[in-house]
């Protein structure tokens, strides 16, 4: 599968997406970690936080890992360092993902070769809300 980077590639991975699990969702609403979600969450997603430092966030209970979450998911999407995706992809596909999202500033040729292996689509770089906002609205 490949890096998608084209308008109607991601588009259509968007479209397509109902459940996004988001990888360190924060509760802290000044992050972009909160306020990302937070707009997804707003457009109609479910979403899910991995985060195991909290019990909620956004009004929906967290979990301390993918493995954990009991529903299909679309979406990983990743706030991370670069350096901590690699096993994020791996558990991403163990579970089923749809997708990988890197955020914004995270790229990682280790993730995406990762990705590439399981046969799991990758977005590096991208801001979830930035590239709805522009493509969907």
């Amino acid at each position: 599968m490949p890096l998608l980077k084209t308008d109607e590639e991601l588009r259509k991975a968007m479209t397509a997406a109902k459940t996004i699990a988001v990888i360190g969702l924060s509760p802290d609403p000044e992050k972009p970690s909160n306020f990302v979600p937070a707009y997804l969450q707003s457009k109609g997603y479910k979403i899910i936080p991995v985060n195991p430092t909290v019990d909620q966030v956004l009004g929906e209970k967290s979990y301390a890992s993918l493995a954990e979450i009991p529903v299909k998911i679309d979406i990983v999407d990743v706030f991370r360092r670069a350096e901590k995706t690699p096993p994020i992809v791996d558990e991403a596909a163990k579970v089923g993902a749809g997708l990988v999202w890197l955020q914004e500033g995270i790229i990682s040729a280790e993730a995406a070769a990762r990705a590439e292996a399981h046969g799991m689509p990758i977005v590096m770089d991208k801001c979830l809300l930035k590239e709805h906002k522009r493509l969907i609205g």
